[in-house]
């Protein structure tokens, strides 16, 4: 099978994608419609199984990070790969629980967590709360003790630590709202082991998303370790060590080191430091779906002006919000390119702003992107399995696309489109 016709990690350089593993797009397109996510099986079980393998014989955990892309489908597949949740709402522990997944494997992240999420997670025997706040902490054991519980935790340490990425997807510095300070951190610790209905079994620590370089991970780890002794120098005593995730992806020219050679890194500096004896835990969620699915779109109409060129496209910022939300690129190439081109480059190309219908400046998938198109044609929009159907949204009442999982020739439609009539359900008539 040659690269075009399979993207099990979208490793191919730019150029054509014309099947999702042995499924063609335009059969997809013809037989499910535009715009549709479509994901890969053998990308998303080569993509675990790489944190799996370097993980293996050792005392570690993986959690998905499920806010990544959180379909029924996907979660049972990982559920039964040997994957626990990273989960950051009561809606999400309801899907791990919709999905038929193990809640025992289940960490709970957020800085907002509500007492009927505590409640509901409590009722559900998850393995640990991560702790972002002193009133949290008072909450939980409020909502332990009245329901004759002990609450496991972890404090989420933030250690101040630049993950040298996007400052919105940041969550290591001083000024995010993100886990405990440092400084505060270790009298935390001594309420939390107080406390008659907490159970102090870990710390935890994720300083952001899209890292491309492993130095930051072992700073991080580093100041959390100098924790962990203080910790217990005062008989507090942790179970697990709680790194997070935030492996970065290639969705332009990035060179991410591999899952391995972080876990390698991670491994070498806890035997160094002394700490080999730690569980450790890993939440993983873009490095694990975001190369494993492509948004396919049709060209609907080509506008030309004195200053630009327009694809509207049928997909939209409501579709894939991370170019209007965060400038973030992701590469497209022609699903049916002309005169043997790879990317229309061989026919008539020009540049063009590949835009939506949306009635927004915004709304932008990509800019100036070379192109021979006609109305039509077929746009596969790489490196969209993480962060694309989660954050969808029905702006201009339009409906949520479809996703389909592709397993070989097998193709299973994982969540419908959703039609007017789905978005009008919930309103009640005055």
């Amino acid at each position: 099978m040659t690269p075009d016709q399979y993207f099990p990690l979208l490793t191919t350089p730019a150029g054509t994608i014309r099947h999702a593993e042995a499924v063609p797009l335009t059969q997809l397109a013809a037989q499910f419609g535009t715009p549709t996510y479509v994901y890969s099986k053998a990308a998303l079980v080569a993509a675990y199984q790489a944190y799996a393998s370097a993980l293996a014989g050792k005392r570690a955990t993986i959690h998905y990070a499920m806010k990544t892309n959180s379909n029924l489908s996907l979660l049972r597949l990982f559920g039964e790969l040997g994957a626990g949740f990273d989960i950051v709402s009561g809606g999400e522990l309801q899907r791990v629980i919709a999905a038929g997944c193990k809640t025992d494997k289940v960490v709970f992240s957020g800085v907002g967590k509500t007492a009927d999420e505590m409640r509901l997670a409590l009722q559900h025997g998850i393995k640990c709360f991560n702790l972002e706040s002193v009133s949290e902490l008072d909450r939980l054991n409020a909502v332990a003790a009245s329901m004759g519980k002990i609450a496991p935790i972890s404090v989420r340490v933030n250690p101040d630590v630049d993950a040298k990425t996007h400052p919105y997807i940041s969550t290591g510095l001083k000024e995010n709202k993100f886990g405990v300070a440092f400084e505060d951190a270790l009298p935390l610790y001594r309420k939390a082991a107080a406390l008659p209905n907490i159970q102090v079994i870990g710390i935890d620590c994720h300083i952001g998303s899209q890292l491309t370089e492993i130095s930051p991970y072992l700073d991080a780890l580093d100041k959390v370790l100098d924790l962990v002794a203080a910790l217990r120098a005062e008989n507090i005593v942790l179970h697990h060590l709680d790194l997070g995730g935030g492996l970065g992806i290639r969705y332009q020219d990035e060179t991410p080191p591999a899952a391995s050679e972080l876990i390698s890194a991670i491994l070498q500096r806890l035997e160094v430091r002394g700490f080999g004896d730690l569980e450790l835990a890993f939440e993983p969620g873009r490095s694990l779906v975001g190369n494993a699915g492509i948004l396919l779109t049709k060209v609907e109409y080509l506008k030309h002006n004195s200053a630009k060129n327009f694809a509207v496209v049928d997909a939209a910022m409501n579709d894939l919000m991370r170019p209007a939300m965060y400038e973030a690129f992701h590469d497209m190439v022609a699903v049916q390119p002309r005169n043997g081109g790879s990317s229309g480059s061989a026919g008539n190309p020009q540049s063009y702003d590949i835009v939506g219908p949306v009635c927004e400046s915004g709304d932008w998938l990509g800019r100036n992107r070379e192109f021979d198109l006609a109305e039509g044609d077929l746009i596969a929009i790489l490196s969209a399995g993480a962060y694309g159907m989660t954050m969808a949204s029905n702006y201009n009442t339009r409906g949520r696309a479809a996703e389909v999982l592709v397993d070989g020739e097998q193709v299973t439609l994982i969540r419908r489109r959703e039609t007017v009539e789905d978005l009008l359900r919930a309103e009640q008539e005055i």
